[in-house]
């Protein structure tokens, strides 16, 4: 049976892990404000932009740029993003579950290679029989536009050197600072916009030529998705991570609760064995007297 140094040895112990989930809840609250901030207006610029290459996507020739062809190389690229540290609950779990359930769908004649972003994913990847073509890791703490810009440039290039017919991104869109959910999007090749057939037939005029306005803003559009995608991974972190602290932090008070409870029947248990001692002793030296 454990006794009273040990169970307060326990509680003092405990009761510095709750100051340091207390104190972690606060960081990642402070850090979920900018964050979010950051991302409700970065979406509405991402959405009109997919929106509008969705549409010319629909009507322009692919000959235009590299990035509007379609091919079937058999080649694919999966863009795996999470964090770089822990204790944020089942944040890096659901996203490992989820591009593992994707590459296990993928058909045995297609090739995939994974780009890991984040220290969760390539230290989980790393232990996998699966190809890593490159790593993005510890920058989130300090995400910027040229981070995205980089990882964008890498996937376009890619993309037009045709070692890839497809590129997807996994990653956890943030909802609510409770609610993350894991969304599985295709970068590349864009996605047409479901249109009326007599809407399709309807082309755009373009000034000063197709080349050049599909030149500057297909990569653009890339980098933008990768952006918000990162942004939307961090928020969710944040958001994730303040709540397993938060609950962490009362499991911490009901075991500090519980403990102290034992502590008390201990020392009550300790106090009456102790005094049944002295009366036991007092009853045999009157009995020896006697």
């Amino acid at each position: 049976m454990a006794t009273l140094r040990d169970i307060k040895r326990r509680i003092t112990s405990v009761k510095s892990t709750q100051q340091i989930t207390k104190a972690m809840k606060l960081v990642a609250a402070a850090k979920l404000r900018r964050a979010q901030d950051r991302i409700l207006e970065a979406r509405p610029y991402a959405f009109k932009m997919q929106e509008v290459l969705a549409s010319l996507a629909l009507r322009a020739d692919p000959q235009y740029h590299p990035l509007l062809r379609r091919r079937e190389t058999g080649k694919k690229i999966i863009v795996v993003i999470a964090a770089d540290k822990g204790l944020c609950g089942g944040f890096n779990s659901n996203i490992m579950r989820r591009s593992l359930d994707l590459l296990r769908a993928t058909p045995g004649e297609t090739t995939v290679t994974l780009v890991v972003v984040g220290r969760k994913t390539r230290d989980f990847y790393r232990r996998r029989p699966y190809t890593i073509r490159s790593e993005q890791i510890g920058f989130f703490d300090r995400l910027a536009y040229s981070h995205a810009a980089a990882l964008g440039k890498e996937l376009a290039s890619a993309y037009v050197a045709e070692d890839a017919d497809e590129i997807h991104l996994i990653y956890n869109e943030f909802k609510s600072v409770t609610t993350q959910r894991v969304v599985v999007e295709r970068l590349l090749p864009i996605e047409p916009l479901q249109a009326p057939e007599e809407l399709a037939a309807i082309d755009f005029i373009y000034e000063p030529s197709p080349q050049a306005i599909l030149e500057g803003l297909l990569p653009k559009h890339v980098e933008v998705q990768v952006y918000r995608a990162l942004m939307e991974s961090l928020a969710g972190e944040y958001g994730a991570r303040m709540t397993a602290m938060d609950a962490a932090s009362k499991n911490a008070s009901e075991m500090i609760d519980l403990l102290t409870l034992q502590f008390n029947k201990a020392r009550q248990e300790r106090i009456t064995k102790e005094l049944l001692e002295v009366v036991g002793g007092a009853e045999a030296l009157r009995s020896a007297r006697g």
